[in-house]
């Protein structure tokens, strides 16, 4: 997150100012004032006994009015957090200016300014998701590039430093297809992360992460670059007034899943792979029990896929990024990860850095993500 220290670290009351200021302007950025209103008229709504006539109306109320609900609360626990904090503080310098210092109440302080800056940090955040499905779920697609089986193991290793970056937010994880590699780790992969704001969130990885290490698969053990591309799109539960999906367009195949899953995969072709024939788009599922389910999940990332590229196609003059497709090798890359001869991870968008390699690879993302989202409110 940024700014995860306040100012006047080394100063509790300077520190307790400054957070002070930046709850004000979030208030106001996040028209928490507006938000009480809202949330008034919502629960005057949802009191209504002929709610459940119109069930999709219902699940919009209760949903809106859950989240505003959630928000709200949070902000006004921070406040009231503050505020103990700023009487805490009041309580520290009586005992000082009486010559007796409590150091039991100094460190409690400090733990207390730590613990509301991370927590003023995340709500600051929210202020930069402002896209149409930035609260929403993500599909995520992992393809190997250059790097041969290098590549492929390096597949495998973002799909789990996705994984245990979504553990770390309590976001669920989905994996519905993965490609096995030729040697070793995959060609490709999907899954899809649950969760408040996965979407926006997992936007800012977006492009081509590179790997520099010693490679394994090399009897001489040499340096290898490696290259994998992440492509992230919003999960949509309803595409029906976005997209119309004709069964002619579709070629349909089954076959054997070759993941985890036990007796069932392993004796039926249950998982299935949808071909869009006008855009060649490839979608499958390999997640559920049965051919039915799979076929249902890969027909709603299909037309979740179809959606973006519509959009993508709509803002291409206005937005650059929209629809780009870098080569997945040299020059196009987004981050890199060293291992060797240094110890290095660097947004190449932002310049974010850190040594610290194997906590980015165990999922400490958010910093980068962060500042890109950041990078991208700024960019004119």
């Amino acid at each position: 997150m940024e700014r995860p220290e306040p100012r006047g670290e080394g100063d509790p009351g300077a520190a307790l100012v400054d957070l002070r200021t930046r709850l004000s302007e979030a208030e106001r950025y996040l028209r928490i004032a507006e938000r009480r209103e809202r949330r008034a008229e919502l629960e005057d709504e949802a009191a209504k006994p002929d709610l459940w006539d119109d069930q999709d109306h219902a699940r919009q109320v209760t949903t809106e009015l859950g989240r505003l609900s959630s928000d709200l609360d949070e902000f006004a626990a921070l406040d009231a957090s503050l505020s103990d904090a700023e009487v805490l503080h009041e309580l520290v310098e009586e005992g000082d200016r009486g010559g007796e210092p409590d150091a039991a109440l100094r460190s409690e302080l400090v733990g207390s300014i730590a613990s509301l800056a991370s927590r003023i940090g995340a709500l600051e955040l929210q202020s930069l998701f402002t896209g149409e499905h930035d609260e929403g779920e993500a599909i995520c697609d992992l393809h190997a590039g250059a790097g041969g089986t290098d590549a492929q193991d390096w597949t495998e290793m973002l799909l789990r430093m996705y994984t245990r970056w979504a553990e770390r937010r309590g976001f669920d994880v989905e994996v519905d297809e993965t490609t096995e590699g030729q040697e070793a780790g995959l060609l490709s992969a999907t899954f899809i992360v649950k969760g408040r704001f996965a979407y926006g969130l997992l936007s800012a990885e977006r492009g081509v992460h590179r790997l520099v290490r010693m490679s394994p698969f090399d009897s001489q053990h040499r340096r290898q670059t490696s290259f994998a591309s992440v492509d992230v799109t919003p999960l949509l539960p309803d595409t029906g007034d976005e997209v119309e999906i004709d069964e002619k367009d579709l070629r349909v195949d089954t076959y054997r899943s070759s993941g985890a899953g036990g007796q069932h995969v392993n004796k039926t072709d249950s998982a299935v792979r949808i071909t869009h024939l006008p855009t060649g788009i490839v979608v499958s599922c390999q997640n559920e029990r049965s051919q039915h389910q799979n076929r249902a999940r890969a027909m709603q990332i299909l037309a979740a896929k179809l959606a973006e590229r519509a959009r993508a196609e709509q803002q291409a003059a206005l937005d650059s990024l929209s629809g780009d497709r870098s080569d997945n090798a040299w020059g196009s890359q987004i981050r890199s990860y060293v291992l060797a001869p240094y110890q290095q991870v660097k947004d190449l968008r932002t310049g974010v850095e850190t040594g610290n390699v194997e906590l980015v690879l165990d999922g400490d993302l958010d910093e980068f993500i962060s500042a890109e989202l950041h990078r991208r409110r700024a960019a004119p």
